[in-house]
C-alpha cells in the first residue's frame, strides 16, 4: 500500500490533496480543516491552488511532554518523513504550543478568529 501511495504521489505529489476535496465535498464548506497533512507537497499544493484561503497551522510539543503523556520514539517510524516531513518548515501562520505550560484557550482564540472570518 506505502508503494503504491508513494507512486501515486510521484506521478502527482497533490493526487491525495485532490482526492480528499472531492470525497468531503470540500466546496460545499466555507472552511476547510485539513487535519492530518505530513509532506511539504501537501502545503504546496493548498498554498498554490488556495492562496487566500491557506492558513497553516502547527501544534507542537516537547519530546519531554510527549514522552509524558505515553510517546515512546519508534526508529523506522517516528523519524519517517510521513512523520517529520513538515518538521524544517518555519513560515507557520499560526503556532500553537500544546505543552503543559500552556494556555491553551488563548492560543486557540487566534485560531478560531481566522475561522470566524471565513464563516457566514
Amino acid at each position: 500500500m506505502v508503494a503504491w501511495g508513494e507512486e501515486r504521489r510521484r506521478k502527482d505529489p497533490g493526487y491525495f490533496c485532490k482526492l480528499a476535496i472531492e470525497e468531503s465535498s470540500a466546496f460545499e464548506h466555507p472552511v476547510w480543516i485539513v487535519s492530518d497533512a505530513r509532506r511539504t507537497t501537501d502545503l504546496q499544493y493548498f498554498k498554490q491552488n488556495y492562496p487566500s484561503a491557506t492558513k497553516t497551522v502547527r501544534i507542537k510539543a516537547s519530546d519531554e511532554v510527549r514522552i509524558k503523556r505515553g510517546w515512546i520514539f519508534t526508529a523506522g517510524i517516528d523519524d519517517a518523513e510521513t512523520e517529520c516531513g513538515l518538521d524544517g518548515i518555519k513560515d507557520w501562520d499560526i503556532v500553537i504550543s500544546n505543552d503543559d505550560n500552556t494556555n491553551l484557550h488563548d492560543q486557540l482564540s487566534v485560531l478560531l478568529k481566522c475561522v470566524e472570518l471565513k464563516c457566514p
